[in-house]
């Protein structure tokens, strides 16, 4: 739910963008900027969030981002100008983004090793849960208006006392701060006592169970960090730059706004058995090997929909897009957790974030300049080499099915 959240807070706008550009006479480079701001927020918000998860730990961190998200929708919805709307957009992305940095993290902290890598691609799901939550309050609530659509993002923050009251402390980042107790109490809830008294052994004693950004780049950490800044960067630039135009790519392919939204509920639902596939197939083959198939996958769907002459073929690519592309996003959600260990875990998923979120504030605002002057299929095949890159950049990371966390 908590990931979720973090999806419907991603595409309301875009939903809502042409009742919003309506009433503030808003160009399409406004439109795309407006977009983009939830994700420039998220930039010095991730390296905050990725630093505090270490100090204070992933519970709190997940509880203090989910609580303190609830201000700003409301906000949102009370704006008088494009510039109020556009700020508190930007205050969204700084709070919200500490529960997308630290909940994948936080959840493969607290499974077993061996469904690990199953359990996590499942929780990507909650993308999808929230695109169709996304996509069903708009189209239920649209004669209300937007501002009431944007405003029910508020009540979302009532999740964190779900996490408060039956999630526990990651035991690694309790390890980490020489907690073997805490660590042994956190192991005893998760096996819901079934494990007796169990044993925790500290190998190593640390000073702080926080790193130091810097250490992302120092030693053989150095490639992983870059490898996963490029695989962040390519593969959401190309994921992206095609979701938060695709209901103007539709129009400019003949489909009504409410044939679009359903046209995208569609897709959403693709999205599932993607997951569910990724899921068998990641624990059974590893991560690299169904990377580089989905992503592969993804990108020929991608220069496909480009190609497509009727309505039909349009269907057909672009929800075999959605099967594979967040095929994909489950899996490397899933191996981005675990290419660092405990103490530069929170700080590596920010950067990761970070790069994520440099290519979803620029793609909007290039995207959108491309289609005001290029055709529908130079626009879409332009997006789909990035996932061309993605793919290169990922035959070069190390796998980690079935490794234990360190």
């Amino acid at each position: 739910m908590a990931f979720a959240i973090e999806s419907w807070e991603m595409m309301i706008l875009i939903y809502n963008s042409g009742a919003i550009a309506q009433e503030f006479e808003l160009s399409t480079t406004q439109v795309g900027s407006l977009i983009s701001a939830l994700f420039l927020g998220m930039i010095p918000g991730a390296l905050f969030w990725g630093r505090l998860m270490g100090q204070i730990g992933r519970k709190k961190t997940l509880i203090l981002s989910l609580a303190l998200y609830g201000i700003f929708p409301l906000i949102s919805a009370f704006s008088t100008s494009y510039e109020m709307l556009w700020a508190t957009r930007f205050l969204c992305g700084v709070v919200l983004v500490g529960s997308l940095v630290v909940t994948f993290p936080y959840f493969e902290e607290i499974v077993p090793v061996a469904s690990r890598g199953k359990a996590t691609v499942y929780l990507s799901s909650g993308w999808p849960v929230g695109v169709l939550i996304a996509i069903g309050i708009t189209f239920a609530l649209e004669p209300m208006g937007w501002r009431v659509i944007v405003g029910m993002g508020a009540f979302t923050s009532l999740w964190a006392i779900i996490i408060w009251k039956f999630v526990p402390e990651s035991p690694y980042w309790l390890a980490e701060k020489n907690d073997a107790d805490g660590a042994a109490q956190s192991i005893t809830i998760l096996c819901n006592g079934q494990f007796n008294n169990p044993q925790v052994i500290l190998e190593t004693q640390h000073s702080s169970p926080s790193g130091n950004l810097l250490d992302l780049f120092k030693g053989a950490v150095a490639k992983t960090t870059f490898l996963q800044i490029t695989i962040n960067f390519c593969f959401s630039w190309g994921y992206w730059a095609m979701a938060s135009w695709m209901p103007l790519l539709l129009s400019k392919k003949g489909l009504s706004t409410p044939e679009g939204l359903g046209f995208l509920a569609i897709s959403a639902l693709f999205m599932f058995p993607g997951y569910i596939s990724a899921s068998y197939l990641t624990g059974k083959f590893g991560r690299k090997k169904i990377m580089v198939i989905y992503v592969f996958m993804a990108a020929i769907a991608g220069f496909a929909l480009a190609k497509s002459t009727n309505v039909n073929e349009l269907y057909f690519w672009n929800f075999t897009l959605s099967f594979f592309s967040l095929g994909a996003w489950g899996v490397w959600n899933t191996w981005l957790g675990e290419v660092y260990d405990t103490r530069n875990r929170g700080n590596g998923t920010a950067v990761g974030v970070v790069s994520q979120r440099v290519a979803n504030s620029i793609a909007p605002i290039v995207i959108g300049s491309i289609l005001a002057s290029s055709s529908f299929n130079f626009t879409v095949a332009f997006i789909s080499m990035f996932f061309i890159l993605t793919l290169i950049a990922t035959l070069f990371l190390k796998e980690t099915e079935g490794v234990s966390l360190k």
